[in-house]
Order: C-alpha cells, then sequence, then structure tokens
C-alpha cells in the first residue's frame, strides 16, 4: 500500500498536487485527483513525510509574507529542515526580531486567508520570463539549473508564486501554530565567495499546544548546547586568526578525547586490530588512485598547483584508507593472514564550506577512529557483524546508543556520475549488505544517494539538542577499490583474489562525540570520563595535609583529583565545583580527620553523608572500572 505522499511524488504532471495529511485529526488535502481510486495511506504530521510536506508549506507562507511586506526582496530556497524550515532572502532591509514580529503578523493574515495552493507547470523560457518579470534573479539561476526534459513547476498561494518541487499541504489554513526562532547570516549556495543573505529560521505544528512544547524543548537544548556550555566549562575553544572549524581543545577537552581515544584502542586490540600510523598528507598520486581527486576534490585541502603536472602536488588526506592499503601492500599476502584488521587513530582535513562550520560537529580538522578490514569474500558477513558489534558497544558504553538511527546508504542510479563501479556491482554490493543487516534484524531506512561513492554503507545517525542530524559511524562495504589498488591474497587453491573490504569507524569523530557527549549529560559527565572526578574542599588550612595525602592516594590509582586550596568559604567552594559539574566533591573538616573519613557530596545525588576514605576510594575505582553512568 503506498502513502499519499509517494502517489504525490509519482504524479508530477498532475495540473494540481495536494496532500493528505492529518491535522488536528482531520484529513486535509485527500482528493480525488490524488487518489484515483488507489489504495491510499494518509500520512500524519507524526510521519517524517508529513513534518516536510507542512513546514515545507510554512516556508512559503514566510516568503509570501515577507513580499507582502518588503516587495523588493528577492527569494532563494526555502526548505525544510530537521526541526522548522528557513527561507534564504536577499534583501536590503534588515530582519531583526521587531521585523520578525511584523512578518509573523502578516503570516497569520495568510492563514487566516486560507489560501488554496496549487501547482502547474510551465515551459523553460515563459518560466524564465516569469521570474524575470518579478525581479527574482535567483530563481532563474535555479531554473537554468534543471536538467533539460524535467518538469519546471510552481505552487500558486493568492497572488504568491514560487518555483517549487513540492509538494503542499491543499491550503495555508492549515498551518495553525508557528514561530520566527531567528534570522542569521548566509552566503548563496554556502559559498564565502558568493553575497550573504538573511536565513529565516522557523518552526510550525498543528496546534498551539505542540508549538509551545517545542519551544519549551528549544529553550532546554540551548542550556545544553555544547557551543555554548563546551565554552563555559572550558573545554574548547575557538580563535578568528587560526580560523573557522579549527577549534581549540582546552586542557579539560583534550583530557576527555585523550580517555575516549586510549579506550578505544585497547578495545580494538582485544579485537585483533593492528595499529597503524600513517602521513598526514599525500601526492595527489595516490588519490588519483583511489578516486578521491577526482570525487572530492572540492573538499580538499591542496599544497600547491592541483592541475599543474609538471610539479608535485600534495593534499591533507580527507580519508586515510588509501594509506591503510599501503601496509596491506607492503609484502604478499596469503589467506592465512586474512581477515587483517587495521586500525588507527587519524586526523583528517576537509574543506568545508563556512557556512557549514558549528562548533564541534562540524569542523575542518577532526580526529577519527579509522579502520579497514581486508578479507576473504566469505568472511564478509561476520567482519561486518563485529563491526557492527564494536559500534553498538562503544556507543553504548558512553550511554549513545540509545538515541541513534541507522540509514542503510545506496547510490543513485540516476546520478552514476558521482560514483565508481558498474550498476551490477552495485545491485550485488547493495544486495549483500541488505542480507546481512536483515539477518542482524537491524531497523533502517534507506537512504538514496547517501553511498560512498566506492560502496554502499551502513550509517549510525545522531542528533544533536537542536534536532539536527549527523553520522557519528560508519560501517562500509568495498568491492572496488582493491583493484585500483592491485592488492590481492594467494587463495587455498593457489590462485590469486581481490579481497574485500570493510571501511569502518567505532566511535567516528572524537570531536563531534565530545560535542554530543557535552549536550546528553549537560556537561555532567560519567565519572569515568569526566577530566576532573573529585574536587577535595578543606575546609582550613590545618586540613591542608590531611587533604594531600588523601589526593596523592587517589592520584596513585590513577584518579583525577583537585585539591581546592584557596583562602574561601566552604560554601563558596562547593559551588564552584558545581557549576563545574565536578562528579564528587570531598569536604574535609576537623571531624573528618578525626574519623579518618570524607563528607561527600555527589554533583548528581547531593549530599551523601561521612563515608571512610578506604571504603570512597574502593566504590569509587570500581565505578570508573565499571564505566558506570
Amino acid at each position: 500500500m503506498k502513502t499519499a505522499y509517494e502517489i504525490l511524488k509519482e504524479k508530477e504532471q498532475m495540473s494540481r498536487e495536494v496532500l493528505a495529511a492529518k491535522v488536528n485529526g482531520e484529513v486535509i488535502g485527500l482528493s480525488t485527483e490524488v487518489t484515483d481510486g488507489a489504495d491510499v495511506t494518509p500520512i500524519t504530521f507524526d510521519d517524517k513525510e508529513g513534518k516536510h510536506v507542512f513546514w515545507h508549506t510554512a516556508s512559503h507562507i514566510l516568503a509570501q509574507a515577507v513580499k507582502r511586506l518588503f516587495p523588493e526582496a528577492k527569494l532563494t530556497i526555502g526548505p525544510s529542515v530537521d526541526n522548522g524550515f528557513y527561507y534564504d532572502i536577499d534583501s536590503d532591509v534588515s530582519f531583526t526580531p521587531e521585523i520578525l514580529t511584523k512578518i509573523e503578523a502578516e503570516m497569520k493574515k495568510i492563514v487566516k486567508e486560507n489560501l488554496i495552493i496549487e501547482r502547474f507547470l510551465l515551459p523553460r523560457d515563459e518560466a524564465k520570463k516569469r521570474m524575470e518579470e518579478k525581479n527574482e534573479p535567483y530563481k532563474v539561476l535555479l531554473i537554468d539549473r534543471i536538467p533539460d526534459g524535467d518538469d519546471i513547476s510552481f505552487y500558486r498561494q493568492g497572488e504568491f508564486v514560487d518555483l517549487c518541487a513540492g509538494p503542499h499541504l491543499h491550503s495555508t489554513g492549515a498551518v495553525k501554530a508557528f514561530k520566527l526562532t531567528q534570522c542569521t547570516g548566509a552566503y548563496w549556495e554556502g559559498n564565502s565567495s558568493n553575497k550573504m543573505l538573511q536565513r529565516i529560521y522557523g518552526t510550525a505544528y498543528p496546534n498551539k499546544d505542540a508549538l509551545n512544547e517545542f519551544l519549551t524543548a528549544q529553550e532546554e537544548a540551548r542550556k545544553r548546547d555544547h557551543n555554548k556550555l563546551g565554552r563555559e566549562l572550558e573545554l574548547f575553544t575557538t580563535v578568528d586568526t587560526i580560523g573557522q572549524g579549527l577549534p581549540i581543545l582546552l586542557p579539560k577537552g583534550a583530557r576527555v578525547i585523550q580517555l575516549l581515544q586510549r579506550w578505544i584502542e585497547d578495545e580494538e586490540q582485544k579485537r585483533g586490530y593492528l595499529l597503524t600510523k600513517t602521513p598526514l598528507m599525500a601526492k595527489r598520486d595516490l588519490y588519483k588512485i583511489s578516486g578521491h581527486w577526482d570525487h572530492y576534490r572540492d573538499g580538499m585541502f591542496i599544497l600547491g598547483d592541483a592541475d599543474d603536472e609538471t610539479k608535485e602536488c600534495f593534499a591533507l588526506r580527507p580519508m586515510t584508507c588509501p594509506f591503510q592499503y599501503q601496509v596491506f601492500l607492503n609484502k604478499a599476502r596469503s589467506y592465512r593472514e586474512l581477515p587483517m584488521r587495521l586500525g588507527e587513530t587519524s586526523t583528517l582535513f576537509r574543506n568545508e564550506d563556512s557556512g557549514e562550520m558549528h562548533g564541534l560537529i562540524r569542523v575542518r580538522q577532526f580526529t577519527i577512529s579509522e579502520g579497514h578490514l581486508i578479507l576473504r569474500p566469505e568472511q564478509l558477513e561476520e567482519e561486518f557483524k563485529g563491526c557492527l558489534e564494536l559500534a553498538r558497544h562503544v556507543l553504548d558504553t558512553v550511554g549513545m546508543l540509545e538515541d541513534c538511527t541507522f540509514r542503510f546508504s545506496q547510490w543513485d542510479p540516476n546520478n552514476t556520475t558521482k560514483y565508481e563501479g558498474t550498476p551490477e556491482q552495485w545491485e550485488t554490493a547493495q544486495s549483500i549488505m541488505k542480507d546481512i543487516l536483515d539477518k542482524l534484524d537491524v531497523k533502517y531506512e534507506v537512504g538514496i544517494d547517501e553511498a560512498a561513492f566506492y560502496g554502499p554503507k551502513l550509517d549510525i545517525q545522531y542528533k544533536n539538542v537542536f534536532g539536527k542530524e549527523d553520522t557519528i559511524v560508519t560501517i562500509q562495504i568495498d568491492m572496488l577499490l582493491a583493484e585500483k589498488f592491485g592488492m590481492e591474497y594467494t587463495d587455498t587453491d593457489g590462485q590469486k583474489k581481490r579481497p574485500y573490504i570493510i571501511h569502518r569507524t567505532s566511535l567516528g569523530c572524537y570531536e563531534r562525540t565530545l560535542a554530543y557527549l557535552i549536550e546528553k549529560y549537560a556537561g555532567a559527565f560519567p565519572t569515568w570520563l569526566a577530566p576532573v572526578q573529585v574536587k577535595l574542599l578543606p575546609i582550613g588550612n590545618e586540613h591542608l595535609d590531611y587533604t594531600s595525602a588523601i589526593a596523592k592516594r587517589m592520584e596513585a590509582l590513577g584518579m583525577r583529583v583537585e585539591v581546592d586550596d584557596r583562602y574561601e568559604k566552604i560554601g563558596y567552594k562547593i559551588r564552584q565545583a558545581q557549576l563545574q559539574k565536578t562528579p564528587y566533591m570531598l569536604i574535609i573538616g576537623d571531624k573528618e580527620m578525626e574519623e579518618n573519613a570524607v563528607a561527600v557530596r555527589s554533583w548528581k545525588n547531593g549530599d551523601l553523608g561521612s563515608v571512610p576514605v578506604d571504603k570512597f576510594i574502593s566504590d569509587l575505582v570500581m565505578e570508573i572500572a565499571e564505566k558506570r553512568r
């Protein structure tokens, strides 16, 4: 049974499109033009597609309001995003909070007018002429990029017409509750050499209660935002003279990442991984062999003239795979050496657009738990299973697995220039991967055109506190690059054969993981990950020697402790430790010295009373060893 959304996408030739979406319990826009007698499953706002259509409709209402108030404004694009929508606008008017309030008021009028939303098609020349007459140069550019033969569709609501692929709700009156949340700068097409536009963000819901619930959650998210909290807790910073997307990890943040790296390397070693250390750059020749030069050159930092073949040209590595392959290629290999599991804590460089930068989540230099498994075809299923088990174990230990989703990222047969290999090779790789995922009972969504250029992959997805989704761990099947690099092994029958390769991460990007952990725990890390695990707070100078002795005992056991020996009142010291979200505070005075004890205060659970020193230390040793959350 098809959903209304799927039918709409199939019926691009219709003169009018409408969506079946339940809003406030009612089906809006379900028409015989859509269903045409078919058995249709209406989608609701709770569905991903329903939200997409609802928010995309709201973006058009925003654009219509802007054009009514500021006719000279020029429109660019207005898509739905993870938690709402935005519209990029070229205008001499600065969209201040006061102006956004006026735009919201005009949007309410448009909703009240309950304008029918109609779709129509135009030939290319007529479409361009209409946008030129309306003085919409960005729309003209977009029309020029639509492939010949494709429909050029528009949507009309009242006097407002916009170039758009759709689909939309049946009328503007369905969007009952909305809020414009902010206005930021955004370069046209994310390119800093293009004009700076104004991006108005907003969200919309079927009713006010749902909207208010979302806005309350967003307020809580702002408190947890790693970009804010990470700086307040002195975990990282950024410096203009160093550059965007190049964060400085301060001592506390660097300690958390060091703890994660050491743990991951130990976990991989237990599972038979061989540690490698490879260069941070290579000549373009290496990337030409792998295909990255053709498929990823724009995302690389290049040292030298990329187009001058008479001179050496290097590039900082955006990935580790072609480097680690050289370990396998170092000598002739036998089937007895497979699977060969190679792991590396790799520093990578990717020339992301400036508009994409966000704290520690989207950066230009980052460190990743990268690995490549070189194996015989019959070992593929078992090794893929091992990669997935490792990723699940790691994510569960840090407390993130429960919030993850899985995406089976496939190629797009209509976009073959992006990919290496033949359709037959891709169908084979994707069929094998689907079989493995189904056997492992992985619940996944399919992502078309999300594959790597050399093979399909399983992406483990995670959302930040604002709902923006990124990939945190990936496991990829590669049947192509071994041939490019001449990789082969001698099999049991004495014949030379090509290995399969699995590209994978076990925790992904450490910087991104740190960002997610800051947000998940609101900066109060589990004790085993906390940069400072225990703060010792002597009440007076006469308690310093006893306090220092306890600190030395704990440090000898590898614990991270600090003594606050400032001449301050104990209440002030406790508040400061609380603000730093230190897991445990030990208050030490006369009574504690007499009883060889400490007064324990937990950041999470408050006052725990007096505890013998030996018991506190032994309990803490167990908590850290078990990586309790």
